[in-house]
């Protein structure tokens, strides 16, 4: 069973920062892309980020809604993920989800996290 848990999510003021992190543990796991999705009240979820390790190294992919202002990075050799979130807005209130891929192609997903940025 593999278990991901997501941390960092709080609530931050309009131009402030937050940082989430993104654990997957389970018994003889590795994590081939981790990525970030978001999710609105009344909205569909929308992807965010993501990075995917392969032989030639590590691969990085944005929303386009969020290039520029956040960064999705990963601890060598860690199934651990982190996205720095910056220049927030309101409009990036969601609940934040992690979702792990591992080598066999097997997704899961962590719990959600809650980022409120007021207006």
């Amino acid at each position: 069973q593999v278990q991901v848990v997501e941390s960092g999510g709080g609530m931050v003021q309009a131009g402030g920062s937050l940082r989430l992190s993104c654990t997957a543990s389970g018994r003889s796991f590795t994590s081939k892309t981790l990525a970030w999705f978001r999710q609105a009240p009344e909205k569909e979820r929308e992807f965010v980020a993501a990075i995917t390790w392969s032989g030639g190294g590590l691969t990085t992919y944005y929303g386009d809604s969020v290039k520029g202002r956040f960064t999705i990075s990963r601890d060598n050799g860690q199934n651990t993920g982190h996205l720095q979130m910056n220049s927030l807005k309101p409009e990036y209130t969601a609940v934040y989800y992690c979702a792990t891929r591992g080598t066999y192609g097997d997704d899961y997903w962590g719990q959600g996290t809650q980022v409120t940025v007021p207006s």
